[in-house]
């Protein structure tokens, strides 16, 4: 019995020593593995930036995912493009909804929420990266409906509740003095209650050419209807054309159909400086910036031919970094460049005299255009 004695209480001894050695072990493991996770979770969402867009056949979805494709770099700017419900929606779930960033939407939307007093302080809240392009008023109707007046006491498709179309055409029906049954459908749905005439027309609010819209047929039983431009429209919005490029399907070839625009603004919380948001927001506009033309070539969206990144939003406020970027990598133009200009001028022939003024907003187009084609 005194080996076997032994050899337990060896064996004891060895327990007794190694229990602690173990629990050591597994806590310092485990606190290992707690700050792995944790390293893991802060690099992989230091450079992701959430940014709500529109509805699947819409415009703005199709921008947020181009960012996504051309910014892309690993952990360092990861773009997560969200659908949205439209620009009025969009703004609050800036303001509020966790993940979201930045936001596309319509450049009316602040003073609409500014007359409805929807959120307090608004216009110091939300800031601007960019403008980013016109929007086109789509009025699609029953071919039976002649004219925008013919509306008048019928039902008309404003879009989802809360959505930029919702708001863009109520403010426009109303200006026009038009009084129409607002309804609240998706495009899908609105555009087969108009073919079984449950509703008169939808409005949709989109850049040209919007996929809702691109596929329909005027054998269909649809036609898109002009909205006149004039008035106390010119206020707060652009001229427009829908054409037979644009939707071949319903404007006959050589035919143009007149609307009106509103500009997308690409807008931000005007996050804290030194925030860890605010520094992915600076990642982001770095990135987006750097690359600005990658964006206005093949394939993405021809709505990228119409940005510029320069120009300013009246009852907007830039979002201080994009404007500090801005300033930073203004490109000055060559002398080469100069002496092009003078020899374009003198080219033109004999011409009332231009203003120093003049000659200056001409150079700038003139720096534009020779940026476009190269």
């Amino acid at each position: 019995m005194a080996p076997f004695l032994q050899a337990f209480g060896l064996a004891l001894i060895l327990l007794v020593w190694s229990g602690p050695l173990t629990a050591q072990t597994q806590t310092t493991s485990k606190r290992s593995t707690i700050e792995t996770h944790n390293s893991t979770v802060s690099r992989v969402n230091g450079g992701r930036v959430g940014i709500i867009s529109g509805g699947i056949g819409g415009t703005y979805i199709r921008i947020a995912t181009d960012l996504a494709s051309v910014l892309d770099d690993g952990d360092r700017v990861r773009v997560l493009p969200i659908m949205g419900k439209g620009s009025v929606q969009n703004i609050t779930d800036i303001l509020f909804l966790k993940g979201v960033d930045i936001g596309i939407v319509q450049s009316d939307v602040l003073s609409f929420m500014k007359r409805q007093a929807v959120h307090y302080n608004i216009e110091s809240r939300i800031h601007y990266i960019t403008k980013l392009y016109n929007e086109e008023f789509h009025l699609v109707s029953s071919s039976r409906i002649k004219n925008v007046k013919d509306l008048a006491g019928k039902k008309v498709n404003f879009g989802v509740k809360g959505s930029g179309t919702d708001m863009t055409a109520s403010t426009v029906f109303n200006t026009l003095g038009i009084q129409v049954i607002p309804v609240h459908f998706d495009q899908a749905l609105a555009l087969e209650k108009i073919k079984k005439g449950e509703i008169a027309a939808t409005v949709y609010v989109a850049g040209k050419p919007a996929r809702a819209v691109s596929g329909l047929k005027a054998k269909s039983g649809l036609r898109l209807l002009p909205v006149p431009y004039g008035g106390k429209l010119q206020q707060t919005y652009l001229p427009a054309r829908l054409t037979a490029q644009d939707y071949p399907g319903l404007v006959q070839k050589g035919a143009t159909v007149d609307t009106i625009a509103v500009g997308a603004v690409m807008a931000v919380f005007n996050w804290r400086p030194g925030s860890a948001r605010h520094q992915r927001v600076v990642k982001f506009i770095d990135a987006f910036f750097s690359n600005f033309g990658k964006f206005q070539t093949a394939p993405r969206h021809p709505k990228w031919q119409e940005v510029n990144l320069a120009a300013k939003l009246p009852g907007w406020t830039r979002f201080a970094h994009a404007g500090q970027w801005l300033a930073n990598n203004q490109p000055q133009p060559s002398a080469n460049l100069r002496q092009d200009f003078k020899s374009f001028v003198k080219a033109q022939g004999p011409r009332t005299a231009l203003s120093q003024p003049q000659l200056e907003t001409l150079f700038k187009e003139f720096e534009r255009w020779q940026q476009t084609k190269q």
